[in-house]
């Protein structure tokens, strides 16, 4: 490979990693911006389509005990729920607040995302 060309697909490779970079960039911007606290019902929720997605949740003065995940039977499988978690933990980390993890689903997703590690109270 001659260097001109060389260095066109070192490029194109590049431009193709920043692309899905942004992409995932965006949609965790995204998560974070759909997922909301429904503060009176207790829960954060994530409307996909006509469905929602939900995560009860109990207030104590030191942290947000996520007690139960929630997600509507014809969604499971599509990565729905660990958005949904994903959101939630942006929202509660903005808010200065840790987390405990009152249901499997929430103590599994902080198990694999040590980028949260943080915020377990």
């Amino acid at each position: 490979m001659d260097a001109p060309l060389g260095r066109l697909f070192a490029i194109s490779r590049s431009c193709a990693y920043m692309t899905s970079f942004n992409s995932a960039l965006t949609k965790s911007f995204e998560i974070m911006a759909s997922v909301r606290d429904n503060k009176e019902k207790s829960r954060f929720e994530l409307d996909v389509g006509d469905e929602l997605a939900f995560a009860n949740y109990r207030l104590t003065p030191s942290a947000v005990v996520i007690t139960h995940t929630e997600t509507p039977r014809n969604l499971r499988g599509r990565g729905i729920a660990s958005d949904l978690v994903k959101g939630a933990l942006d929202l509660i980390r903005s808010d200065g607040r840790n987390v405990v993890a009152g249901c499997s689903f929430v103590a599994v997703y902080l198990r694999r995302h040590p980028e949260y590690a943080d915020l377990v109270a």
